[in-house]
C-alpha cells in the first residue's frame, strides 16, 4: 500500500486565499479562508520495480478523485499518461542508483504538478522523432512533452541537491466558473 504524505501544511499559503476580515487574535490582520480540499501537495515513494508503475497511477488518480480536483476526464487521462511515462523511465533507467522513486503531486488554484524523482544523474532530453528510428523506445519524454503542451502546460527536468533528478510536468486545471485563464507557470 502506498503511504501518501500530505505536504500541504508545509507549503506557504496559496496566493488565492480570500480574506474574511480581521482575525480575533490579531486585530488588523485578516484571516485567510482555508483552501478547497483539492488544493495541496502530497508525496509518496515507490520501490524501483515494474509493479510501481500501476501503483503510482492508481494512487494519484484516487487521490485527485477523492479530493475532487477540477480535472476533466481528458485532463486526468493526460496526467496519468505523463505519470506512467515518468515512473516507467525511473524504473527502467534509474533503478540501480535509486533506492526509492519519489512522486509528488501539487494542486494549486490554477495548475496540477506531478514530479518524479530518482537517484540517477543523467538528465534526459526529449528525442526528436526521425524516420531512421524504427524502434519504439526513447520516445516517452516526447510523449510527455506533447501531452503537457497540448493541454497548455509544460515539462522539464532539474538536478537534485543529492545528484539525482526530478522530471516534472504541469497541466492547467480545468476552468472553474469565474476563474480567469492563467499563463504558464515557471519551473519549480
Amino acid at each position: 500500500m502506498t503511504n501518501i504524505v500530505d505536504r500541504s501544511s508545509e507549503a506557504r499559503p496559496h496566493p488565492g486565499h480570500v480574506s474574511h476580515g480581521p482575525h480575533p487574535d490579531h486585530p488588523g490582520r485578516p484571516e485567510a479562508a482555508a483552501p478547497p480540499p483539492w488544493q495541496g501537495s502530497w508525496r509518496f515513494t515507490l520501490a524501483p520495480q515494474d509493479s510501481s508503475v500501476p501503483q503510482a497511477r492508481h494512487a494519484v488518480r484516487d487521490l485527485l478523485r477523492r479530493r475532487a480536483a477540477p480535472l476533466s476526464a481528458d485532463r486526468l487521462h493526460g496526467l496519468m499518461l505523463i505519470l506512467t511515462e515518468l515512473v516507467t523511465n525511473a524504473v527502467r533507467h534509474a533503478a540501480l542508483l535509486t533506492p526509492a522513486i519519489g512522486v509528488e503531486v501539487t494542486v494549486d488554484p490554477h495548475w496540477v504538478w506531478v514530479r518524479v524523482e530518482d537517484g540517477h544523474p543523467y538528465r534526459p532530453q526529449a528525442l526528436a522523432a526521425s524516420p531512421e528510428r524504427h524502434h519504439t523506445g526513447g520516445r516517452g519524454l516526447l510523449l510527455v512533452q506533447a501531452t503537457a503542451q497540448e493541454a497548455g502546460g509544460s515539462c522539464g527536468v532539474r538536478a537534485t541537491a543529492v545528484g539525482g533528478k526530478v522530471i516534472w510536468a504541469v497541466l492547467p486545471l480545468d476552468r472553474l466558473p469565474g476563474r480567469p485563464a492563467t499563463s504558464r507557470p515557471s519551473p519549480r
